[in-house]
């Protein structure tokens, strides 16, 4: 009875040191698995900083060229504004005298289109 004793003693810290065994394994797991989950959001930071830097290095490259381009637009629309109000000021004299011609210099003529009663 003894040998059995000692065989189930035996057998119950076998079982123990498996089940110690076991939960140390579960824990170094675990902790396995928390230290991969920090390594891939670092990793993902990493990378989403990076596209953003290169974003915004495209974003300056495209709004610095528009910006370029809105200058010269403002350019010529002042150069443009400018020839219409020289030309307005040069034209503006003789055309109001044409207009005050044709309204005021009045010659009744009978339209070529009347037919004249018989």
């Amino acid at each position: 009875m003894t040998s059995q004793s000692q065989g189930i003693q035996q057998l119950l810290q076998a079982e123990k040191r498996a089940k110690d065994k076991l939960e140390e394994a579960k824990k170094r797991k675990g902790k396995r698995l928390k230290q991969a989950k920090e390594e891939a959001i670092a990793e993902i930071d990493h990378y989403r900083l990076q596209r953003e830097k290169e974003f915004r290095n495209k974003q300056s490259n495209v709004m610095g060229s528009q910006g370029n381009l809105s200058a010269k637009i403002e350019e010529q629309t002042a150069e443009t504004i400018r020839s219409i109000t020289s030309s307005y000021h040069k034209n503006m004299e003789s055309m109001m005298k044409k207009l005050l011609s044709t309204i005021c210099d009045i010659n009744p003529e009978v339209h070529p289109n009347f037919r004249h009663a018989v």
